[in-house]
């Protein structure tokens, strides 16, 4: 369970969760596509309001495609912001779509034939990577609906009530979450029990983090996935869930598999392996940018000797 602030109103929690809840209900109300064009007006709106999170969106797209004019970098921040209302609209439809029955209306599964040649042959556990690009979560459901169960290493809410139905959510079909505070002691034994474990890996890492290229800017990356996969032997797989146009349909499919072969002998294997991997997260982003949250912090801390990120941003 995750730590709860003792300082945390209960009241305002509840409040919180109910609000949630009814909205949910509403939404259930409509299709998916009465919902999109409604989260697409609220996309709109963050976009010109907050004025905050769209210079960060805009100065990090600025600093990645720095032969992009103006105007091209402004149309994708305001993509972003939307693909970011458009996944909490998308969150309260996957249990009810996603399921064994149903999930082939709503997925085109692409580049998946030696990803499920490892599902099947089950030699060794797996590391499943994703990042902040279409619809992260909705990856987790499909593999739990083709029968392979997962866990999620995520990191738990602190209103328990919003955490409770968030979690209850996401494990309706299969896939466990595991709070990351808790991830070094169960996820080694959940490879060492042929598993398979997912992280989102384009989160900042802090100071302690490996530095590592991401859009020709040193990124602070987690060292312990890395670490996973070598002291297990197990392959890192890194996929994506493409957003199809503005629908309830995603492509869903894997971009890398980085094999141990490939990183035995290698003078820094746990440099390289985080460096592949992270070069495969810029690849699927560079597919279609404006699917990717670039209002995140991912450049937030920086290496030793470079000037602090100002808000984020560096």
């Amino acid at each position: 369970m995750p730590k709860r602030n003792r300082r945390r109103n209960k009241v305002a929690d509840y409040l919180a969760y109910l609000g949630l809840r009814t909205l949910a209900m509403i939404m259930h109300a409509f299709r998916p596509e009465t919902n999109y064009v409604t989260a697409r007006i609220l996309g709109d709106a963050m976009y010109r309001f907050d004025r905050r999170h769209l210079r960060r969106a805009e100065e990090h797209l600025r600093r990645s495609f720095p032969d992009w004019p103006a105007q091209k970098r402004r149309a994708v921040a305001r993509a972003s912001i939307r693909n970011l209302v458009y996944l909490a609209v998308e969150f309260l439809f996957t249990s009810h779509l996603i399921t064994p029955g149903r999930w082939r209306r709503h997925i085109t599964l692409v580049n998946q034939k030696e990803n499920l040649r490892l599902l099947l042959k089950n030699e060794t556990g797996m590391v499943f990577l994703t990042g902040h690009f279409g619809n992260w979560e909705v990856v987790g459901y499909v593999m739990a609906a083709l029968g392979f169960p997962n866990t999620a290493v995520a990191r738990r809410l602190d209103n328990p009530y919003l955490d409770a139905y968030v979690i209850g959510r996401r494990e309706l079909r299969g896939m466990t979450i595991l709070d990351k505070r808790g991830a070094t002691e169960v996820a080694p034994r959940l490879l060492d029990a042929k598993g398979a474990v997912s992280f989102i890996a384009d989160q900042d890492a802090g100071k302690k983090g490996l530095f590592v290229d991401f859009f020709g800017r040193p990124a602070s990356t987690y060292k312990a996935i890395g670490l996973l996969a070598m002291q297990h032997n197990a392959p890192v797989v890194v996929g994506f869930g493409r957003r199809q146009k503005e629908k309830y349909h995603f492509e869903i499919g894997i971009q890398r598999i980085i094999h141990p072969a490939e990183w035995v002998g290698k003078d820094d294997p746990l440099r390289y392996i985080t460096q592949e991997y992270t070069k495969a997260l810029e690849d699927v982003i560079r597919t279609a940018p404006e699917q990717y949250l670039w209002v995140h912090r991912r450049w937030k801390h920086r290496p030793k000797g470079e000037e602090p990120a100002k808000d984020g941003i560096a």
